[in-house]
């Protein structure tokens, strides 16, 4: 079992669940709708304190009721909270989802209206007691300060970064992690030809760093230590349920093999078998369900 923090934000989640989606200026009935506590970074440690590890979460709350989904969604998964910031005012982030059951697909809009988790608060923890570090590519300037910070320590653990959209300066973040995991819409908006091309115009310039891009039903690429690439098809399931945080569950599969001292090829193979398990379910639970 490793101890694995995760710096990222936690979401509230508004899912309403359509037959088809909608055309614009439609107006449809929602075929059910749900509350639930989402945001890349606390959906990759929920997976993960499934598997065994105790996961650790930094990030910022607002005081109420929304903040309350979250944690007590994060506290059943035995998440720890010591690390987080209780802002004084503010709205929870909030993504508003709109799900199609035809094919499973989600489309989300995201307001926010809260402040970043800083680089003083990360100061403040103790990461002596952590096995991996994870962060969520988002505040570029202050998540940089922090993986100058770990890169520092004595004895500092694996960094991996989530990459998942283009921001000002996010190619700052890509110097010092372990693992970079790239998403197929920051791929493709970069102008690569496709994830082979990508990795490998990456792994040119960062060669000891592990470079792994999803791909949607077409699964997982990675570079291993050789620079050979490696390809791992999706695991989709009987039917495809809910989507939403297929990549987060991806994320931790990879993370959790890669603790365990098993190679590149297996965490590719475990992330997708595990991502395909979650879009055959709704929700994050993972423990009694089958695909």
């Amino acid at each position: 079992m490793a101890r694995i923090l995760g710096i990222g934000i936690a979401a509230l989640d508004i899912i309403n669940t359509v037959a088809d989606y909608p055309r614009e200026d439609d107006e449809v009935r929602a075929l059910e709708q749900r509350i639930a506590r989402g945001g890349n970074v606390t959906n990759t440690l929920v997976v993960l304190s499934q598997l065994g590890h105790r996961c650790c979460w930094g990030g910022v709350l607002t005081d109420g009721a929304e903040a309350r989904v979250i944690r007590d969604d994060l506290a059943g998964f035995g998440i720890e909270m010591d690390a987080v910031r209780l802002a004084s005012s503010g709205k929870v982030p909030t993504s508003y989802i709109t799900l199609n059951r035809r094919n499973g697909t989600r489309t989300i809009v995201h307001y926010r209206d809260l402040i970043e988790f800083s680089f003083v608060d990360f100061a403040k923890i103790d990461l002596s007691a952590f096995d991996w570090l994870h962060f969520e590519g988002r505040n570029v300037p202050e998540t940089r300060k922090m993986l100058d910070h770990v890169r520092r320590l004595t004895d500092p653990p694996p960094i991996s970064v989530e990459i998942e959209k283009h921001r000002d300066g996010i190619e700052s973040l890509f110097d010092g992690p372990a693992a970079l995991f790239f998403s197929k819409p920051y791929v493709t908006a970069a102008g690569a030809g496709g994830p082979e091309e990508f990795l490998a115009t990456v792994h040119q310039r960062r060669p000891v760093t592990e470079l792994v891009c999803t791909w949607g039903v077409q699964g997982a690429y990675g570079i291993d230590e050789t620079g050979a690439l490696i390809h791992r098809p999706a695991c989709p399931p009987v039917q495809i349920v809910d989507t939403v945080g297929a990549g987060d569950t991806f994320i931790a599969g990879y993370i959790d093999t890669r603790v365990r001292g098993l190679d590149i090829a297996t965490a590719l193979e475990q992330g997708c078998q595990l991502a395909g398990k979650k879009c055959g379910q709704t929700g994050f639970d993972l423990r009694s369900r089958k695909q």
